[in-house]
């Protein structure tokens, strides 16, 4: 493995499990019924953000909203969850200060000797699945399995197949595709928009994402040959049928979501390679957004 990124794309089903290990200690963010909370993070730790408050609220436990951290509304929330690799993010550190005292805060963190650290109340060391290249894999899955453990889930089983997914053969057919439209429903859109982050992010290339039901309402209008349309979980009705029809090819599996975005990650990986380009380090990014004051 020439890049970092494949090794930290590799890693991930250690990960997971390490995280899943943690998990008793998201019991307060995960368990306050009644709580109306409120999940934020940039870029791809605000599509963790989504997903998170989309377990919470739908397994019962309270109103759970997403926000990418410059946006949190000036409304009532009972906690705020921010989600950070970095940890020094300034959209990040700059709400948790200024909440610091108001509102109970917690940081989801891949490096502890950071800003964030200080900043909120609560930290949940992720440190062992931080990463050295600009775009995020591990850190984020890792994140979603430390919570997803916490709702019941046997993350045990989701990293067995992750090491498949890591090491199966990739049909060539995905890394060629010159675009890809990546679609989810419930908590799998958020999926959906960071496995499209991937492949803007990695490769450069033209990604999209949507709810599914929303797919065919504009944006099946870009479905042609030598496209691709991923389905993150079940399709709707007539979905997949619709989108061959175009002449494009449609990927949909059985499999986890979160084992689905393993894959997503190793073709827009792929697909750099491919390309020309350096996924460890793309174009026009950095590691972290840190702004002048």
């Amino acid at each position: 493995m020439g890049f970092f990124v494949e090794a930290e794309i590799a890693s991930q089903p250690s990960c997971w499990r390490r995280a899943a290990a943690l998990s008793a200690e998201v019991g307060p963010l995960l368990r306050s019924p009644g709580e109306r909370v409120a999940f934020v993070g940039c870029g791809t730790s605000w599509f963790v953000a989504q997903v998170l408050a989309s377990w919470r609220e739908s397994a019962g436990y309270g109103e759970s909203d997403a926000f990418t951290a410059s946006e949190l509304p000036d409304r009532r929330y009972d906690r705020v969850v921010a989600i950070t690799r970095s940890g020094t993010t300034t959209e990040v550190v700059d709400l948790l200060g200024s909440l610091r005292g108001h509102i109970p805060t917690a940081v989801v963190l891949g490096d502890l000797d950071t800003p964030s650290a200080g900043a909120a109340d609560t930290v949940l060391d992720l440190s062992f699945a931080d990463e050295q290249s600009v775009v995020q894999t591990r850190f984020a899955s890792s994140a979603l399995a430390l919570f997803r453990a916490g709702y019941g889930v046997d993350v045990a089983a989701l990293a067995e197949d992750a090491e498949r997914a890591v090491s199966e053969p990739l049909p060539p057919e995905w890394a060629e595709a010159e675009q890809v439209s990546f679609l989810g429903r419930g908590w799998t859109v958020g999926l959906a928009h960071e496995a499209a982050l991937k492949f803007r992010e990695t490769s450069s290339s033209w990604a999209e994402s949507y709810p599914a039901m929303d797919y065919r309402h504009g944006p099946v209008a870009i479905a042609a040959p030598g496209r691709l349309v991923w389905m993150f979980g079940e399709p709707p009705a007539g979905l997949a049928e619709e989108v061959e029809a175009t002449g494009a090819t449609f990927v949909c599996s059985d499999r986890d979501p979160m084992v689905q975005l393993v894959l997503a990650q190793r073709v827009a990986v792929a697909r750099a390679i491919a390309l020309g380009a350096n996924p460890d380090q793309p174009r026009n990014l950095t590691r972290s957004v840190v702004l002048a004051g």
